[in-house]
């Protein structure tokens, strides 16, 4: 990210699943007041796995 306000707190890789985006939606909705932001992707070389990232903003 080139924003440099946005700072990468933890970045995890995990097992993707189907629903994994309603939680990151749910963490960004509740945790927007508290400058932290959720994002997901899925892995470039395991397409069963997800990158989850928390960013500070």
């Amino acid at each position: 990210m080139n924003n440099p306000k946005i700072t990468t707190l933890s970045t995890v890789k995990i097992k993707y699943s189907d629903d994994l985006y309603k939680v990151v939606d749910s963490l960004n909705r509740t945790l927007k007041e508290d400058d932290l932001m959720f994002g997901i992707t899925l892995s470039e070389e395991d397409d069963e796995k997800a990158i989850f990232t928390i960013y500070r903003t």
